[in-house]
C-alpha cells in the first residue's frame, strides 16, 4: 500500500497538472472570465485533493480486504475513476452554482463536463503514476 508521503505527492502532482489543463479549457468551453475559471478550477482542485486522499486510502483498504492486493485491473481502474468523480460531483455542484449565480441544472452540466475531462485525465494520470512509482507487491504481475 502507498505511504502517506507518496499519496501526498500523487495528490499534489495530479491537481497541479489538472489546474494547468482545466483552467484555460474551462474559460474557453464555458465562455468564462479567466479569473472565474481559475476560481472554480482551483477551488474544485482543493476539494478534490482532500477527497482524493480520503477516497484512495479507503479504496486501497477495501481492495486489500476484498482482494488481498491493491493491484488494479482495467475494469477496477474504470470503477475507481467513476466512483471518485461521482463523489466529487455531489460535493462541487452546489458550490459552482452558488459562486457563479447559476441554476443547479447549469452547474450540473458544467460539473459533468469537468467530471468527464477529469475522469479521462485521472485514468491516464493514475496509470502513468503507477508505472512511474510502482509498489513492490506489483512486481509479480503487470497490469
Amino acid at each position: 500500500m502507498r505511504t502517506t508521503a507518496d499519496r501526498i505527492r500523487h495528490a499534489i502532482s495530479f491537481e497541479v497538472i489538472g489546474i494547468l489543463l482545466a483552467t484555460p479549457l474551462g474559460a474557453l468551453v464555458f465562455n468564462l472570465h479567466a479569473g472565474d475559471s481559475a476560481v472554480i478550477v482551483i477551488g474544485s482542485a482543493t476539494v478534490a485533493m482532500v477527497w482524493n486522499y480520503i477516497y484512495n486510502l479507503g479504496f486501497d483498504h477495501a481492495m486489500t480486504r476484498l482482494r488481498g492486493s491493491t493491484l488494479k485491473t482495467v475494469p477496477l481502474r474504470v470503477l475507481h475513476a467513476v466512483l471518485f468523480e461521482l463523489g466529487l460531483l455531489a460535493m462541487l455542484m452546489p458550490l459552482i452554482a452558488l459562486y457563479l449565480g447559476i441554476s443547479l441544472w447549469e452547474a450540473l452540466l458544467m460539473d459533468l463536463a469537468f467530471a468527464l475531462f477529469y475522469m479521462g485525465y485521472a485514468l491516464i494520470f493514475n496509470w502513468g503514476y503507477d508505472r512511474l512509482f510502482p509498489l513492490p507487491e506489483w512486481q509479480k504481475s503487470q497490469v
